[in-house]
């Protein structure tokens, strides 16, 4: 049924219609809800209040249904209100939400009324997102809108909407994907010897360069990188072919190599020319002269005269004092990361690519870059560079020891290995200046990492860091210890100074107790592990969010203990009943206040938690040995926790139920890994301990639920308020977690600890109502109700449930 054109609608009706449509958009019929926004959208760009585009807004956010939110996306009116909605979409658990918001954006937003952060964020998931169908939606707007109706289709225009130098990786992803599509090529007389001018009034007809805008070089760069990767896969294709398709792609790959050779500096000469003019232009070119920087990767070398002039010009790239401020006082501040050459990582990869390229012969790259070092560390070993000398010879160290596969290799060059370590790392790590501090300790880091078993003075200098040094150089040496520790492993640390634990069984069930603000500086009996775990209880650290170049310590324990407990296969040494200590801690960390603002960590730690319990039931086990413990730590005002003001024990009462839940959902989430619950028990230290016929309720929610109930009834006989809510709070998560008919040994145990959560929960009746379901759900799986468990049976259970408990 259709009104006809000319019908009349009184105004009385068209706002019944829209109030009827607005509780329907409500509707328990997903259908019925999509039929609803779509005769909302007809009134909602004429609307005056914006009621409409709110309620789109609201039920966007709260809606299960895909298609629904599909609806709405495709409904929403181009304005500020509905802008960041639509790009929240894009990373949607659909794909087609994810394309509609891509469709959207294209079609309603031009490229000119979103920020350059909203631009890059858009391409960055668009451009890598799992789904076929959201990459070619956001590649058409890329194309269609972005580079051709907005931009004329020229790419250099559209790579100043994205500010390169910001977001680098963006441009570069948008340059390659354009390449590849075929949207952009190199034009007829487009070439990087554009830039160089003869002044031909000279005799001498010396020429001048003109300067590369930051998207220019990187449009250059990419360019040259996809035209030589272009050629080496064709000429991979003639090399593996015969015959005519052999000589089809040879002339492909020829074809490719002459493009290259004609957009790129007609001699090393002219390369070298081009980036020191934009290296003199000062800091506003340094972007552009890292992209130029990377050309040198394509040309040839293999001239005796072209090296010397590379070789000439890396020795004046390795010897450019580090860029600096001057402050106020008058003091000298460094500019950048503080440890690479030049302050940028970056320009460091760049510079040792390039060093690598021109000294390519076997040893010479070592021999080369060793001769700087040690013209720069003459100074320092006589005690006469100031900071930044000690910074610029640390930077090149560090560089040195980077592209360095052994130390073997340092051997006979002009700085010997012993002598990088004695003369100039370990003196650097005890100068004053912290800046200085920071990058001996990343060397030290990398020699250890070349060295076959780490040196006795070097882990002591790391382990004196740590505990001594301010925030910024504890940070750097956990860094370091831990990449040592997950290279060489905690027991070749402590072996190199004769640590020797004073109690192995207390070893093995929990680290040892160390307050690290009060440990003497020759205590070696504590184990680098046990000093490293100490450093998440030391209550005065920075949580200072991660920037300016730094890391924080908190940040840094937590993505290494992360990686140990991945990876714990490679650590032996490491005694399994350690794993559910560090994982309780984790859990810990990532609900604590102060990690809100470390969205590193916080990022780390989410990804982490997702994997961790899927990948093996050994990690199943851990999570669930990991429960009580650290409800015990973290329930405020039991076994020696702090307790506070009423507010105070809410919130943290409020996160350690988080928590809990958390743990929950981690033992619920299922197995990628096809491993046997046999083969994960079948360790020696289970083998040795097993109590007879397997079991594996440790892995289970059902070996979950026993615990809790176990640990309920150990806190009946404490009367105090916060031990009485914490045994609640216990009993509100075990009647989460869901028992397998297959489990009939669990189910029997369990029935008879309900009566024990339900004595600790009589004061709470919708508790106790979920109890008695939980009874009855357990009854009702039982097989046989009127027969009890063997008590042998029972013991094995309770054994299983009380051996988690002693890592607290």
């Amino acid at each position: 049924m259709q009104l006809p054109d000319d019908a009349e609608v009184s105004d009385e009706i068209w706002d019944e219609v829209i109030d009827a449509m607005k509780i329907r958009v409500q509707d328990k019929i997903p259908a019925i809800r999509v039929f609803s926004v779509r005769a909302l959208s007809r009134f909602a760009i004429d609307e005056e209040d914006g009621g409409i585009i709110d309620i789109f807004l609201e039920t966007l956010e709260k809606e299960q249904n895909a298609e629904v939110r599909k609806t709405i996306i495709l409904s929403l009116p181009p304005s500020s209100a509905t802008l960041e909605s639509i790009i929240e979409s894009t990373i949607d658990t659909s794909e087609s939400v994810r394309r509609a918001a891509y469709s959207v954006l294209s079609t309603k937003f031009p490229l000119q009324s979103l920020s350059i952060k909203q631009r890059t964020t858009l391409l960055h998931r668009g451009l890598s997102d799992r789904s076929t169908s959201v990459k070619n939606e956001c590649l058409r707007m890329l194309k269609e809108e972005w580079l051709v109706k907005h931009c004329g289709g020229d790419v250099i225009t559209l790579l100043r909407f994205l500010d390169v130098e910001t977001y680098e990786l963006v441009g570069e992803s948008v340059m390659g994907v354009l390449l590849k599509d075929g949207s952009v090529r190199v034009q007829d007389g487009q070439t990087i010897r554009q830039y160089f001018t003869a002044n031909t009034e000279d005799a001498e007809q010396v020429s001048s360069i003109k300067l590369m805008e930051a998207e220019v070089a990187l449009y250059w760069k990419v360019m040259c990188m996809h035209l030589q990767a272009e050629a080496q896969v064709k000429g991979s294709e003639a090399a593996t072919t015969t015959g005519t398709e052999a000589a089809v792609y040879a002339s492909e790959a020829s074809d490719k190599n002459d493009l290259l050779d004609g957009v790129l500096p007609s001699t090393v000469a002219e390369f070298v020319d081009l980036v020191k003019a934009h290296l003199s232009a000062g800091p506003n070119y340094h972007f552009a002269s890292r992209q130029l920087l990377l050309l040198g990767g394509m040309l040839d070398f293999s001239d005796s005269m072209n090296r010397k002039v590379a070789s000439s010009f890396l020795y004046e790239l390795l010897n450019r004092p580090l860029e600096h401020e001057v402050d106020e006082d008058g003091n000298q501040i460094a500019i950048g990361d503080g440890v690479s050459l030049g302050g940028d990582l970056q320009w460091a990869k760049a510079v040792s690519e390039l060093a690598k390229k021109v000294h390519a012969s076997i040893g010479e790259f070592e021999m080369v870059i060793a001769t700087v070092v040690e013209e720069l560390a003459r100074p320092c070993r006589e005690r006469t560079a100031d900071f930044m000398q000690w910074m610029h010879c640390l930077a090149v160290t560090g560089l040195l020891l980077e592209n360095t596969s052994t130390l073997r290799s340092l051997e006979g060059t002009a700085i010997r290995p012993s002598e990088v370590l004695q003369s100039l790392l370990l003196p650097a790590a005890k100068q004053k200046h912290v800046d200085v501090q920071r990058a001996a300790l990343r060397c030290l880091c990398l020699f250890g990492l070349l060295e076959n078993k780490p040196s006795t003075e070097l882990v002591k200098q790391l382990r004196l860091s740590f505990i001594n040094g301010p925030d910024l150089v504890s940070a750097m040496a956990s860094k370091a210890l831990i990449d040592l520790v997950s290279w060489h492993g905690p027991q070749e640390l402590d072996q190199a100074i004769g640590t020797e634990p004073s109690d192995a069984n207390y070893e093995k069930t929990q680290f040892a107790p160390v307050d690290i603000s009060d440990l003497n500086d020759d205590d070696l009996n504590v184990g680098v592990l046990s000093i490293l775990f100490s450093g998440f209880h030391k209550d005065d650290w920075e949580f200072s969010p991660e920037g300016d170049n730094h890391d924080n310590v908190p940040t840094i324990l937590g993505e290494g203990f992360a990686k140990i407990l991945l990876l714990s296969e490679n650590y032996p040494s490491i005694s399994a009943d350690l794993h559910p200590v560090i994982l309780a801690q984790l859990v810990r960390l990532y609900f604590l206040e102060e990690s809100k603002e470390l969205g590193r960590l916080k990022q780390c730690l989410s990804v982490f938690f997702l994997h961790y319990p899927s990948l093996s039931e050994k990690h199943k086990r851990c999570v669930s040995s990991a429960f009580v413990p650290l409800m015990r730590a973290m329930w405020p005002g039991i076994h020696g926790n702090a307790g506070g003001s009423g507010p105070v024990v809410s919130k943290k009462r409020k996160q350690a139920v988080q928590a809990a839940r958390f743990m929950v959902q981690m033992v619920q989430s299922p197995l990628f890994s096809t491993e046997t619950a046999e083969q994960a028990c079948m360790s020696p230290e289970s083998l040795s301990s097993s109590p007879g016929p397997f079991v594996n309720y440790d892995i289970s929610e059902e070996g979950l639920a026993i615990r809790i109930a176990v640990e309920v009834g150990n806190s009946q006989d404490k009367k105090s308020a916060p031990m009485k809510a914490y045994a609640l709070a216990l009993c509100k998560v075990a009647v989460l977690l869901r028992f397998r008919q297959s489990e009939q040994k669990a189910i029997k145990c369990m029935r008879g600890l309900v009566n024990t959560l339900a004595a600790s929960a009589a004061s709470d009746k919708d508790l106790m109502k979920e109890l008695a379901q939980m009874a009855s759900r357990l009854k009702s799986l039982d097989e046989s109700p009127e027969e009890e468990l063997p008590q042998d049976q029972a013991d094995a259970i309770f054994g299983m449930s009380n051996n988690s408990h002693h890592t607290q």
